[in-house]
C-alpha cells in the first residue's frame, strides 16, 4: 500500500474519506468518551441535586487544555520531522543511486558486462534497504545480471545494503586496478557509495528510535484525565449539547495524537506512509534504462 494521492485545494473530496484518516484507529476511544459523556449528563439532567455537585470548573479545565495542546503540538511536531527526514534520505538514495549509475555507464563504457552488473547492484540497493528498514529478508527483487553466488552472498549476510556496497566497492576496486579508472574517479565512485550507506544509517535511525516513551505516556495519561473530566466542565453550561461537543473535541484530540502515532515510523505500509516500495520502483525505472544502454560486447 503506498501514500494516498490527493489535491489538498479540494476540500469536499475528503470530508467523508475514512482510509487514512484515522477514524478506524481512534474510534474505540472516542466512543468511550462519548459513551461516559453520554452517562455524566444523563445523570447531572436527571439525577438527583447532590450529582450536580461533581461538576469542576470550565476555566481550570482549560488551563489543562493549553497544557495538552501544547503537548499535542510537540508530539505532531516531532513525529512530521522524522517523516520528513525519512522523505529527504529516500532522496539522498534516489539522487546517489543516479549519479553513481552515471559515472559508471560513461567512465567504465569500455566493459559493458561490468557496467551492467554494477548498476544491477545499484538497483538492488534502495530495495535492499527498503528490506532492513521493515524487518525482512531478501532482497525484495529478482535482478538479472547477477551472480546467483554473490546474490546468496548478499543474501545470507546479516546488512544487505552492506554487503551490497562492499560488492560495488570491490568492483569499482578491480576496475582501477585493470586500469579503467584512475585513483580520482575511484574516489569519487567511492563517495557515492558512502553517501548510500550514510542514508541507509539514517532511515535505520529513524526506524530505531521512537518517541521518548515518558512523553508517550505522559500524553496519553493528560489526553485521557481531559478527554473523560471534559463534560464534567461542560454540562453545568452545554447540558444535553456536551454529548456532542464531547464528540467533536475527542475526536479532534485522539485524532491529532494518533497522526502522531502514523506517521512517527515512515517506512509501513499504510496509506500515511512514505511510498517507498514506489520509489524504489522508480530507481529500478531509470537506471534500467542505463543498463540495457551498455550492450555487451
Amino acid at each position: 500500500m503506498s501514500m494516498t494521492p490527493y489535491d489538498p485545494r479540494k476540500w469536499t473530496s475528503h470530508l467523508l474519506d475514512i482510509e487514512g484518516s484515522m477514524v478506524r484507529e481512534i474510534l474505540g476511544r472516542v466512543a468511550a468518551s462519548v459513551v461516559w459523556s453520554a452517562i455524566v449528563t444523563a445523570a447531572y439532567m436527571t439525577g438527583p441535586d447532590y450529582i450536580r455537585q461533581f461538576s469542576i470548573s470550565s476555566t481550570a479545565h482549560a488551563l489543562t487544555g493549553t497544557v495538552l495542546g501544547l503537548l499535542l503540538v510537540f508530539r505532531t511536531n516531532s513525529s512530521y520531522d522524522r517523516f520528513w527526514e525519512g522523505r529527504k534520505q529516500w532522496g539522498g538514495i534516489v539522487n546517489e543511486s543516479r549519479n553513481l549509475s552515471r559515472q559508471v555507464s560513461v567512465w567504465l563504457a569500455t566493459d559493458p558486462a561490468l557496467v551492467r552488473e554494477v548498476i544491477s547492484w545499484v538497483i538492488a540497493f534502495p530495495f535492499a534497504t527498503m528490506q532492513r528498514i521493515r524487518g525482512k529478508e531478501g532482497l525484495g527483487l529478482v535482478v538479472k545480471d547477477l551472480d546467483s553466488t554473490d546474490v546468496k552472498a548478499v543474501e545470507s549476510s546479516r546488512h544487505l545494503p552492506l554487503a551490497i556496497a562492499r560488492i560495488i566497492s570491490s568492483r569499482l576496486l578491480a576496475a582501477r586496478d585493470r586500469s579503467l579508472i584512475d585513483g580520482l574517479q575511484l574516489a569519487s565512485l567511492d563517495k557515492n557509495v558512502q553517501l548510500l550507506i550514510d542514508y541507509c544509517g539514517a532511515c535505520e535511525r529513524i526506524r530505531t528510535t521512537p518517541l521518548p516513551f515518558a512523553y508517550a505516556v505522559h500524553l496519553r495519561r493528560v489526553l485521557i484525565v481531559y478527554c473523560f473530566t471534559l463534560p464534567l466542565a461542560l454540562v453545568n453550561e452545554f447540558g444535553w449539547a456536551t454529548i456532542p461537543t464531547s464528540l467533536v473535541i475527542s475526536y479532534a484530540l485522539f485524532g491529532i495524537e494518533e497522526i502522531g502515532v502514523e506517521i512517527e515510523d515512515p517506512f509501513g505500509y499504510t496509506t500515511n506512509d512514505l511510498p517507498v516500495e514506489k520509489i524504489c520502483s522508480g530507481i529500478e525505472e531509470v537506471l534500467s534504462e542505463l543498463k540495457d544502454e551498455a550492450t555487451i560486447a
